[in-house]
C-alpha cells in the first residue's frame, strides 16, 4: 500500500472542511481528500441562507434564544453561543475575501426564515448563497501554497494506533493510499442519501459518521433527522428544494383543495419550526388523499419573486411550472442530520487526533431541530475552531512514521448493489421517516438485519463503500429512534407523542464484535442569564 504524509488531512470539502483548510494551511501542508470535485458538497444547494445577527434590528441574545428555541430544550448552550457570538466575524471574513451578499442600497439585506424573531438571514444572488459561500472558499483554498487535493477519493477507514487517529486510508482511482497525518478533521457532511427522498446531493452517504463509529468516535442524538417541508413534486422532476425563504418572503402553503391549512396546526402558520410543518403536510397529504400539497407564490409581486428567486424561478420554469403564475407542487424530503460525531466546541472527538466539524458532527448547537439557515454558519464557524484546535494540538508533533502495511483483500462486489440500495432507501423512508411508531422502527430493523453480511467485508468501489456506511448508519438511526420512547424536535413518535422526560442525549459507540452501546445523559436546566448581545 502507497503511503502519502501531509501535515493536516481534511476530509470532505464542503463550508466546514474548506474553512478548517484555510485554518491551518499557515501552519502546515494540507490535503484536502474529496469524493467528487471540490465544490461538489450540500454547501453548493444550500439556497435560503446563511442566519447571522448584523442588521440594526437584531441582537446575539436574540439570536441565541431563537436557537434555542428550535432546539426543543436539547441545544448545547456553550455551543449556541460560540455560533452566534463567533458568527458575524467569520461574515465580515467573508465579505473581505469577495462574498458578495445581496444588499438593500448600501446595506445588507436580511430575509425571514421560521422560527427567526428578526430578518437575520443574509443571502446571495437571491437564493444561491451556498454557491457563493463555496465560490469564495474554493477560490480561497487554491490561493494558499502548501494545500494539495485528492479528488475522486473515497475514504475507507481511518487510521487507528495506540488509540489515536493517525490519518486514513484512501481509495484513489482503485489503488489504495495510507494518508498519514499530524491530526485529522472530518468534514464529510451528512447522510440524506439514505431516505428515498432527499434534498441532498449523491455524495451525501453518511460516510464520515460511519467510518468514525468504526474507528471508535462516540456519536450522538442520531434519530434527530430534520425534513425539509418544500421540496418539488413533479414528475420526472429532481428532488429540488424550495427555500424556506420563500415562505418568509409570504408563501403561503395550500391542499390540493386550495385550502390554507397550516394556522390549523401552528399559530405561527408557514413560519413554524421545520418539523411542524413537514407533519402538517404530511397529515394534510394523508387527509386529502394526494402525494403532494401547494405552495403558492402566486399573489406576490412576480418582479419581486423573479428578482428574488431567480434559481429557483428558472429550475421550475423547465418543468412547466411558472411560479408566478402556478402553486407549486410540494411534499417534504430528509435535509439535515442533526446527530453525528459528539465534539465539543473547538472539533475535538474522544480519538485524539481526529476532529470534526459541520453536518457530520455533533456539538449540540441545534439539539433537537435546527433552526433555519444555521447550517452555513456552523460550518464557517466550527471549521474554524476545528482547525485552529487542531493546529495548536498537534504543534511540535512530527508525521507519524507507521511500519508500511499491505492492502487489505477486498471483497469484490456486493450482488444486487442496486437493488439493496432501493430497497435501504424506501425503507427508512417508509419506516423511519418523519412519523415513527414502534411498529415502523421494529419492521426497519429487521429488514436491516437482513443486510449485516454486507458489513462485515471491505470494498474496493466507491458504490459498495458508500452501501455499506448508509446501512450502518441507517441502522444506528434505527436504533436511536427506537430508544428514544418520546417525541421532540424533528423526533416524533405516534405512539409516544409526548415531550415529558425526553430532554436528554443519547451517545452510541460500536464494540469490538460490531454490537452498538449506549448511554443516556440529562440535559441541564437552562442557565440563567440568558445571553446578552
Amino acid at each position: 500500500m502507497e503511503t502519502e504524509k501531509t501535515d493536516f488531512l481534511i476530509i470532505g470539502s464542503g463550508v466546514a472542511g474548506l474553512r478548517a483548510a484555510i485554518e491551518l494551511a499557515s501552519h502546515g501542508e494540507v490535503l484536502v481528500v474529496t469524493k467528487d470535485v471540490m465544490r461538489e458538497s450540500s454547501t453548493e444547494y444550500a439556497q435560503g441562507g446563511v442566519a447571522v445577527a448584523m442588521s440594526d434590528e437584531d441582537r446575539v441574545g436574540i439570536h441565541f434564544e431563537d436557537t434555542l428555541k428550535a432546539g426543543d430544550g436539547l441545544c448545547r448552550e456553550d455551543a449556541v453561543r460560540v455560533l452566534v457570538e463567533e458568527g458575524a466575524e467569520r461574515i465580515i471574513e467573508l465579505i473581505e475575501w469577495g462574498a458578495e451578499f445581496d444588499r438593500a442600497g448600501t446595506k445588507l439585506d436580511f430575509t425571514l426564515e421560521a422560527a427567526h424573531s428578526r430578518r437575520r438571514v443574509l443571502h446571495a444572488h437571491g437564493d444561491s448563497t451556498g454557491r457563493e459561500i463555496e465560490r469564495v472558499l474554493i477560490n480561497k483554498v487554491v490561493s494558499l501554497e502548501g494545500v494539495r487535493r485528492f479528488p475522486f477519493s473515497m475514504t475507507v477507514d481511518l487510521v487507528v494506533d495506540g488509540g489515536e487517529c493517525r490519518g486514513a486510508y484512501v481509495l484513489k482511482e482503485g489503488r489504495m493510499y495510507r494518508v498519514l497525518a499530524r491530526a485529522t478533521v472530518l468534514a464529510t457532511g451528512g447522510g440524506g442519501q439514505m431516505f428515498s427522498r432527499t434534498t441532498n446531493p449523491p455524495v451525501t452517504t453518511s460516510d464520515g459518521m460511519a467510518i468514525a463509529l468504526r474507528a471508535g468516535a462516540v456519536l450522538e442524538d442520531m434519530e434527530f433527522v430534520q425534513f425539509h417541508p418544500t421540496v418539488l413534486f413533479a414528475p420526472a422532476a429532481p428532488q429540488f428544494l424550495l427555500s424556506e425563504a420563500m415562505r418568509g418572503e409570504g408563501g403561503i402553503l395550500r391542499n390540493i383543495y386550495g385550502e390554507p391549512f397550516m394556522k390549523n396546526y401552528h399559530p405561527d402558520a408557514e413560519l413554524a419550526p421545520r418539523d411542524v410543518v413537514s407533519r402538517a403536510i404530511i397529515s394534510e397529504m394523508v387527509r386529502t388523499s394526494s402525494p403532494y400539497v401547494y405552495l403558492d407564490l402566486t399573489h406576490l409581486d412576480p418582479a419581486f419573486v423573479k428578482r428574488r428567486f431567480p434559481r429557483i424561478y428558472r429550475t421550475c420554469l423547465q418543468y412547466d411550472i411558472d411560479i408566478t403564475r402556478d402553486r407549486i407542487p410540494v411534499s417534504p424530503a430528509a435535509h439535515y442530520m442533526m446527530g453525528g460525531v459528539r465534539t465539543d466546541t473547538n472539533g475535538r472527538t474522544n480519538i485524539e487526533g481526529l476532529y470534526a466539524a459541520g453536518e457530520v458532527a455533533c456539538t449540540g448547537v441545534h439539539g433537537a431541530n435546527r433552526l433555519a439557515s444555521n447550517s452555513l454558519l456552523e460550518g464557517l464557524v466550527f471549521g474554524a475552531k476545528a482547525g485552529e484546535a487542531a493546529a495548536e494540538a498537534s504543534a511540535g508533533r512530527a508525521v507519524p512514521d507507521l511500519p508500511a502495511v499491505a492492502s487489505p483483500p477486498a471483497y469484490g462486489r456486493i450482488d444486487g448493489y442496486e437493488e439493496i440500495k432501493t430497497r435501504l432507501r424506501r425503507l427508512m423512508w417508509d419506516r423511519v421517516g418523519i412519523i415513527r411508531c414502534a411498529e415502523s422502527l421494529g419492521a426497519a430493523r429487521e429488514e436491516l438485519s437482513n443486510f449485516a453480511d454486507i458489513l462485515r467485508h471491505q470494498y474496493r468501489t466507491r458504490e459498495e463503500l458508500e452501501l455499506k456506511n448508509m446501512i450502518q448508519t441507517a441502522a444506528l438511526v434505527t436504533e436511536a429512534a427506537l430508544q428514544r420512547r418520546c417525541s421532540i424536535g424533528a423526533h416524533y413518535r405516534s405512539d409516544f407523542p409526548q415531550k415529558e422526560g425526553c430532554c436528554f442525549h443519547v451517545e452510541w459507540r460500536m464494540e469490538g464484535d460490531g454490537s452498538l452501546v449506549s448511554r443516556r445523559l440529562w440535559q441541564p436546566a437552562r442557565e440563567e442569564p440568558a445571553a446578552e448581545g
